[in-house]
């Protein structure tokens, strides 16, 4: 029976600005295990004026930490993995990402951002969340739906590396800012030293592709991760998946490299899921696959290239067939989802249909899992922000 831990956010659990392969664990689990982990983001020169609530334990961080580099993300961990060696890969089953205040922060800074030259200033501006009614206010009004992920989640890196800043993604996971990575997802990274030492922070509440002034809805998040030691699978760069798409991502100072490198990883993975030649996978992914910018203000620019699950199995495989397996919950206790017999045919299915959240908002934190055949998108996820995930063979 695995077990679920919680690690909250400290002086004594984050570490400011940097990954480090010598950094000492402050949780060691065992494979399988769930983490419950609370992070915070930014320095003391994005925290808000009243009526905003700054968490105790930010204050607390920023009065005992030094940022290494002068700067970077304040991250919770890491988390040790009990047997993980270098050449091992760390599953993160994402299960639940939840706001813990009820305010975020977005900033431009001279020198930095995708238009460096038009906007030669620093600017910081601070959106209300609603947690309750899942929508962030501008300043000016405009309510934005939220769709919270985590930008930094990563493994140590090779201990020869020493300490390094958080803001460059690299091979080792880090500021990768893949918006596509909310609740019901799962990232894939390889490991570099013993332990793996997964770190999480840098919480977005919500971001568009290509974060292009700096930042994202910067705010502190709740997250709740199933961690998992693959000895079956060999990679050297993060992999990720929805509960509908696999995603290989590039990573380069040069955009035109960075979707190189995204898409001789897609190729790769359609070899492996699907059996394909490189020449059959390259054609492929000229008519299937999709390849967006995930960031362009991180020193390392991203490029993530996405296909559908369907498209990328053996003909046959069960990934190509709509599952109508029953839901269940994945972590500790297994209730059943309350609503998972309201299936139906005909008029009971279009009633399903419309009161599938799925059909109302399409981001995971609302999803109910109302049934597996209820409407495309619980059809196909595997796992849920509430818990849900299937029992049959979609996963």
């Amino acid at each position: 029976m695995p077990n679920h831990h919680v690690l909250r956010s400290s002086p004594e659990t984050c570490h400011w600005g940097f990954f480090d392969a010598a950094l000492k664990p402050v949780l060691t689990v065992e494979s399988g295990d769930y983490v419950t982990i609370e992070t915070i983001s930014g320095g003391p020169d994005a925290l808000p004026p009243a009526p905003f609530e700054v968490l105790p334990e930010h204050r607390a961080v920023l009065a005992r930490l030094t940022p290494a580099f002068g700067g970077g993300h304040i991250l919770t961990g890491p988390v040790a993995i009990s047997g993980a060696r270098p050449g091992d890969v760390l599953e993160i089953r994402i299960h639940a990402v939840d706001c813990r205040q009820n305010w975020g922060w977005t900033r431009i800074a001279p020198l930095r951002g995708t238009l460096p030259e038009d906007f030669p200033e620093r600017r910081t501006w601070h959106s209300a969340i609603d947690r309750q009614r899942g929508v962030a206010t501008v300043p000016w009004g405009q309510e934005i739906p939220l769709a919270p992920f985590f930008g930094v989640m990563g493994v140590a890196p090779r201990p020869v590396y020493g300490a390094v800043t958080t803001i460059i993604p690299r091979e080792f996971g880090g500021n990768i800012d893949l918006r596509e990575l909310t609740a019901g997802t799962t990232l894939y990274l390889p490991i570099w030293a013993e332990g793996g030492l997964f770190s999480v922070g840098d919480g977005h509440g919500v971001q568009g592709d290509g974060e292009v002034c700096l930042t994202a809805l910067e705010t502190a998040l709740t997250g709740t991760f199933e961690l998992i030691l693959r000895r079956d699978l060999r990679l050297d760069m993060p992999r990720a998946e929805t509960p509908s798409h696999h995603i290989t991502l590039g990573l380069d100072e040069d955009l035109d490299d960075a979707a190189k490198q995204a898409l001789r990883q897609m190729i790769k993975l359609l070899g492996e899921t699907a059996g394909l030649a490189p020449q059959d996978a390259y054609m492929l992914c000229s008519l299937a696959a999709d390849l967006r910018v995930t960031q362009l203000v991180d020193g390392n620019k991203g490029i993530h290239a996405m296909i559908a699950k369907r498209l990328a199995a053996r003909p046959g495989s069960s990934a190509r067939r709509n599952s109508t397996s029953r839901w269940e919950i994945s972590g500790p206790g297994k209730e059943r989802c309350p609503r998972r017999d309201s299936t139906g045919s005909g008029r009971a299915r279009r009633a399903t249909d419309r009161n599938c959240p799925w059909r109302r908002r399409r981001t995971a934190a609302w999803c109910c899992r109302s049934a597996a055949s209820s409407c495309w998108r619980c059809r196909r996820t595997g796992t849920c922000s509430r818990g849900y995930r299937s029992s049959g063979r979609d996963r």
